[in-house]
């Protein structure tokens, strides 16, 4: 026999909720109906439902417990701060007919407990609903993320989007990891990826990852909660300022109102990301995520809203850059990462000059290793060739390249600098020829007005001859064993011939960097990502989310593998989302340095003539962590098993970790 603890009511859509022997007499819990929370409570044989949401501050009632006062009578308990209902009217104690909770009706048929709710309206169209929209009118059809209490009706709207098709959301372990998946896969596609976090530390722990993407000019957008409205500014919960925290750090920064223009709010913080090729970030309070629409509200869309980005240079300027060229002997171009996009048009001057096109690091790969015309990184993390060249150079041609320290590009000599940002012009000292033009059209327009003779010299030749001295030595430096590790020329020879053309490789920070940057030989497609000018460890296997989900949708990378590369202290920071690529089935190979050690630091310490202090790390088997979170680990002590470790992992339909026993002293 049914037993319906509530009047009968018409029309009710009944949901069953639990079975009867998951609640014994006396016990509440909380259950779901539709999207509703209730308090299911069992008491002297009979089962009762209420809204679960104490008044006071929201308190779980389902959580709380069932108490008898002097009268024997049952009351639900908020867990809380103690308020009291009765479970069959919803009524405190004394109550008045107006307080108290919303009941429902509850039935048992067949030891299953079923709530009887009126049917759900069609839902609203809330201010999240509109700004999700106008994101995914932007293109912005990627977040990582993590959903909590105070950005779940922003997450709603998010869901919405998932649900039609238009975005997908990656649940990640750490927000930090969040922050620099979207940067990797800005740098790699050069469109923005979303992050969203909660008020207070989900949103602090955004900012090394959004500091990451400021400096190297990718475009993100950070979607973070706030606090009630009613309580900001009281020191309550999770309450800090987050317009000052992400003052520095962003382009544009505002917090969402119920008075705003919402869709053109987001408008603003996408067009800001795309054109400065920055951080743009809103804050939701908590109650204006879910306030509704105001009539006849629309998203927002890019048409009409971003002009053509082609700059060409003036005429005296271009004039003087052309006849430099043509004069110089033995000019060579040095590309940074600002050139990626003008590639085909620099390399092809490139091949008229006959001159070597040497690379910053952060541009390592832009022109394969392979190509005739290909120098090599220059700086630190480079190789002799690249210096070699800028030492007999008459002439420099530098697009794209910011001049860092670390990269060394040679202020004595005759330099022409062509950048789309005219703040980069000449900004750590005067250049020759400073050329405010978008890279690829001035390329393209100095190809075509140079005279059809040159004064350059056929360099190339010569440039071949130093790749054979360079890799002969690399051979050399191969051998090397101290019986301590696999030695870091061998492995980076090894990825060099597996890993395939068009592969997409995150790097660390650390001495696994600087050998991938003086031993790993590029292939034609293949995109070098790294943490460039913050220079963060733990950025490796994060950018390879992002990357991995770029390959994933239509455009130029999918398909293509990720193969990222870090050391064991890189690793180390983020090492619970590789959970997150268990999860989500991403198939990331990902090669990992282990020598216990924070071994560019212990460099640094003996090069400063300090005592090597507090370097040294205690790590797991790696290899065995991967199998552990359900992905494939493969682990390398001598170098004739490296090969058939990359290639398995490789192939393993997921993601793998091949880990390497290195020597810190080879580098």
């Amino acid at each position: 026999m049914p037993t319906d603890t509530n009047n009968a009511v018409a029309d009710l859509e009944w949901t069953k909720v639990a079975k009867e022997s998951e609640l014994p007499d006396g016990r509440v819990k909380t259950v779901t109906a539709g999207t509703k929370s209730i308090c299911l409570s069992h008491f002297d044989g009979q089962f009762a439902a209420m809204d679960n949401h104490c008044p006071h501050q929201g308190g779980p009632l389902g959580e709380g417990s069932i108490e008898k006062g002097i009268d024997d009578k049952c009351w639900i308990r908020c867990p809380w701060h103690g308020w009291d209902f009765d479970p069959l009217t919803g009524k405190p104690p004394g109550g008045h007919e107006d307080s108290g909770q919303d009941t429902y009706a509850v039935k048992v048929e067949d030891g299953d407990v079923f709530i009887g709710l009126p049917a759900e309206p069609e839902g609203v169209t809330t201010v999240s609903d509109i700004m999700a929209k106008t994101m995914t009118n932007w293109g912005i059809n990627t977040v990582f993320g993590m959903v909590g209490h105070s950005n779940l009706g922003l997450a709603d709207g998010l869901r919405k989007e998932e649900v039609a098709g238009n975005l997908r959301y990656f649940g990640i372990r750490h927000e930090g990891a969040g922050a620099f998946a979207a940067s990797g896969y800005a740098k790699l596609t050069g469109k923005p990826a979303a992050c969203l976090t909660i008020a207070g530390p989900g949103a602090t722990n955004l900012l090394t990852g959004l500091w990451d993407a400021k400096v190297d000019r990718a475009p993100v957008l950070a979607l973070t909660g706030q606090v009630d409205s009613k309580v900001k500014g009281a020191g309550a919960f999770q309450d800090i300022d987050l317009t000052s925290a992400f003052d520095a750090v962003t382009s544009f920064s505002e917090t969402v109102l119920h008075g705003s223009k919402h869709a053109e709010l987001m408008t603003l913080a996408i067009k800001n990301a795309h054109i400065q090729r920055d951080v743009s970030h809103l804050i939701f309070p908590d109650e204006v995520q879910t306030i509704e629409a105001a009539d006849g509200a629309k998203p927002g869309g890019p048409t009409g809203r971003i002009g053509t980005h082609v700059i060409e240079p003036d005429r005296n300027s271009f004039d003087k850059m052309v006849s430099a060229i043509h004069t110089a002997e033995r000019p060579i171009i040095v590309v940074g990462y600002g050139a990626l996009t003008g590639m085909p048009e620099i390399i092809k001057l490139a091949e008229r000059l006959s001159c070597p096109v040497v690379t910053t690091f952060k541009a390592k790969g832009q022109i394969p290793d392979n190509h005739p015309n290909a120098a090599g990184v220059l700086g630190r993390s480079g190789t002799p060739i690249a210096s070699w060249f800028m030492n007999e150079c008459d002439l420099q041609i530098v697009f794209g390249a910011s001049f860092s320290n670390h990269t060394g590009i040679e202020s004595s000599k005759p330099t022409i600098q062509v950048d789309f940002d005219r703040a980069a012009l000449g900004r750590f000292h005067p250049v020759d020829i400073p050329v405010w033009g978008e890279i690829a059209r001035t390329a393209q327009l100095v190809s075509t007005a140079l005279p059809s003779t040159v004064m350059a010299t056929d360099q190339l030749p010569e440039l071949a001859e130093r790749w054979a001295i360079w890799r002969t030595e690399k051979s050399r430096r191969s051998v090397d064993n101290n019986d301590s590790g696999i030695n870091s020329a061998v492995l980076f020879k090894t990825l060099s011939e597996i890993a395939p053309e068009g592969a997409i490789l995150p790097v660390d920070v650390g001495n696994n960097t600087y050998s991938f940057g003086r031993y790993f030989e590029t292939k034609p497609d293949q995109r070098v990502l790294m943490s460039g000018y913050l220079g963060s460890i733990g950025f490796s296997f994060p950018a390879a989310i992002g990357a991995w989900c770029a390959t994933t949708e239509d455009g130029p990378y999918k398909g293509r593998p990720v193969i990222s590369v870090s050391g064991d202290g890189g690793f180390g920071q983020y090492l619970a989302d590789f959970t997150t690529a268990v999860k989500y089935g991403m198939n990331i190979t990902h090669i990992l340095l282990n020598n216990s050690e924070l071994g560019k630091i212990s460099k640094e310490q003996m090069a400063a003539e300090w005592q090597v202090w507090q370097t040294s790390l205690h790590n797991p088997s790696f290899a065995a962590y991967a199998k552990l979170c359900g992905g494939g680990g493969w682990k390398v002590t001598r170098p004739d098993q490296l090969e058939d470790a990359i290639r398995n992992a490789m192939a393993y339909d997921g993601p793998s970790i091949v880990e390497v026993i290195t020597d810190a002293s080879l580098i």
